[in-house]
Parts: C-alpha cells; structure tokens; sequence
C-alpha cells in the first residue's frame, strides 16, 4: 500500500504543538547560556530532533525533559565557547538580538526574563554549570527539586552552587531599576549628541565612571581594550562619529535584547547594534557590537 500520503500517526500533531509552545523558552534558555543565536538555534533544533524521534515518548513533564536536555546540552556546548572565548580578539561580547516579537503568551513570558546585553556580561562570570542553575531558579522559576533533576546533581549540592553563583555576580549586578521611558529619552540624546560629533555633549551624558565596550572580533575596527572614564568615552564616541562623517549613515532606534538600542547603517550595509546601561540617570555602560559574523541576522533587514 502506498503510504507517501497516509496521516502522520495521532501523537504526532500534539508533540509538534507542545513543542512549539515551548520553543520560547527554550529558545530563550539556551540563548542565555550561550549567547550566540546561532548555537541556541541549533541546540534548539537539537531537541526537536530528540523529541520527534520519541525521546521523551515516557516523559511525565514533557515541559521538564525538553528543558533537561537543552540545559545539557548548553552546558556541554559552553564549555567547548568558553576556551573559544579565551582566543577571541578584543572583548566579545553576545549576539544582539532585535526587535523580538511576542507572538504568545508563552513568549511574553520570556520576553520578561533578563535579558540585557549587561545582564548576559554578567553571567560570563559564571562557569557553565552555575550559569544553569542560576538561570533555572532565578530567571525561569523552576525549584530546587527540579533545577537538581535539570543539571543531574542534588538539590543540596544546586543551593550551594546557586549561593556561589549569586556571590560570584553580586557586584555586577544593575543597581537601578530603570524605566524604559527614561532608557528610550536617554538614548535619543546619545544618538544626538555622538552625531554631534561633540565630546561634550557625550560626556554630559555619561556617568564618570562610563565604559565602552567594542566587539569587533578582529573582523572590524573597534576598541580592543574596554575604554574607562567619562571624559575618554566622550571623545571616542565624538571621533568614531567624525571619521564616518562622509559616509551614508543612519541611526535607527530598535529593541536590542529587550531595551531601546541603536541599529546603525553605513552606506545602507548593518554596520553596528549599541546598546547601554542606564544608572541613576545616566548612560553607564556602552556596548557597540561590529563584529558581522553577529550581525548576519540583519543582512534581510532593508536600509
């Protein structure tokens, strides 16, 4: 008999659809531990793959076992990045991510979860195991019972570790909350005043001990030390500003990893995605990627 058009058994509509429902966070999960939309893509795609086959066929919480295996299989991934990361060239920074869509409420949900360019610099502090735990527990809500049958380990050994993490990043922490208005008001006036080409007005908006972080990842040209200070930041900004004076550019505001950001065009090609971190009313931090292998996602946007 031929079978090329007989319907896909019955299980099969319903393990799709818990699938989808539960990319997001998946999604979401693996791109906090990796940074890379490429790699969480594919460890992602990963556990479709495990699941379609039947893989958690016996499951009791299919929820538990799809996270289970993304988990793991973002450490194992982050260990092999983490000795990438000790060869790459300047500061590497995480992929941007513009402009998410919530399509759900599912996806809602983890849009909600932390997910700035600051927070994800902070959990490079961590090793690959702390760096689960921490984000199961105090990012996604999952318990200790649960957080432990994720990473294979005790709920005792995941509360030590889960105190170490917290150790590890408590003073990298943002000390402000920061509404989005304000972020938004704030970073109009960055884009004005570095247009300006003025490093005064830059530094008006600078906390006095603002940074800037470039990842050109030795494919383009950026800082290749963090720069420190507000008054050198301001004539950095000021002078990347000048020397493109004569090239077609624009400056378009977007959302990068969650907040207002900067997309920026250089003769209609993705040139650079900035964002900052707001403190008491001032920028902060600024992170600039140009790295193109991170700005490859942008290559179908139009000019």
């Amino acid at each position: 008999m031929d079978t090329s058009t007989a319907p896909a058994p019955a299980v099969a509509a319903p393990a799709t659809a818990t699938f989808v429902r539960l990319r997001p966070r998946l999604f979401g999960i693996a791109y906090r531990m990796l940074g890379i939309r490429a790699d969480a893509e594919d460890i992602v795609q990963e556990a479709w793959l495990r699941w379609q086959n039947g893989g958690g066929v016996a499951a009791h919480t299919p929820e538990a076992w799809l996270v289970t295996v993304v988990t793991r299989l973002s450490i194992d991934r982050l260990r092999g990045a983490i000795t990438e990361r000790e060869h790459y060239v300047g500061p590497w920074l995480p992929e941007p991510l513009l402009e998410q869509t919530v399509e759900s409420p599912e996806s809602a949900l983890e849009a909600a979860g932390d997910l700035s360019t600051a927070f994800m610099l902070m959990l490079e502090r961590l090793a690959p195991e702390e760096r689960a735990v921490f984000l199961l527990h105090q990012v996604f809500d999952f318990d200790y019972a649960e957080v432990a049958a994720m990473v294979g380990k005790t709920e005792a050994a995941c509360r030590k570790v889960l105190q170490r993490a917290r150790e590890r990043v408590r003073a990298e922490r943002p000390r402000f909350a920061v509404n989005r208005e304000l972020h938004l008001e704030l970073l109009g006036r960055f884009v004005q005043a570095s247009r300006s080409a003025d490093p005064a007005r830059v530094q008006a908006l600078l906390a006095a001990d603002a940074t800037y972080t470039g990842d050109g990842g030795g494919k383009a040209k950026t800082a290749v030390k963090q720069v420190f200070g507000a008054d050198r930041v301001g004539r950095l900004v000021a002078g990347i500003e000048r020397k493109w004076s004569d090239i077609d550019t624009r400056h378009d505001i977007v959302t990068v990893n969650g907040m207002p950001g900067v997309l920026t065009w250089r003769n209609g090609v993705p040139d650079a995605v900035t964002s900052i971190q707001v403190e008491d009313g001032r920028i902060a931090a600024i992170y600039v990627v140009r790295n193109p292998d991170k700005l490859g996602s942008l290559a179908g946007r139009r000019a």
